[in-house]
């Protein structure tokens, strides 16, 4: 067991040192897990917020695609002139904005993933602990 210079070197420290010594290594690392959350959160909460702008920016267009059909139809209705369909005209481009913008935020917050580099390194600190203790 003395073999592995780990094992040599817990062969000549105190138990109190040894112990410290994996305080401080889980404080470490706990620490380093901490700021990659940190990094992910602000990384995915960026993601968001233009996906969520996107999709206000589409509420928009949209408000507006009815605000000028409406305007169309009564002014087409109203007169039956040019100036109706000129409206027409007008609103079919503020649907396609609002089928754009709506499109690229919905894509946008399909890659909102969460923190996955997080939850995989959290997932691998007991199987790291459980392999310490079976070479003891």
């Amino acid at each position: 067991m003395t073999d592995t210079p780990s094992g040599q070197k817990a062969a000549n420290t105190s138990l109190g040192d040894l112990l410290g010594e994996v305080t401080r290594d889980v404080s470490t690392l706990m620490r380093q897990e901490i700021e990659l959350a940190k990094a992910e959160l602000k990384q995915t909460a960026s993601r968001a917020g233009r996906g969520a702008g996107l999709f206000g920016g589409a509420g928009y267009a949209g408000h507006m695609t009815i605000l000028f059909l409406s305007v169309a139809a009564w002014w087409g209705l109203g007169h039956l002139v040019d100036n109706g369909w000129s409206a027409l005209i007008v609103a079919g481009v503020w649907a396609i904005v609002a089928l754009v913008l709506f499109l690229n935020g919905r894509k946008e917050l399909k890659t909102v993933k969460g923190v996955p580099q997080t939850v995989d390194t959290l997932k691998e600190i007991p199987e790291t602990l459980r392999r310490n203790e079976e070479n003891r």
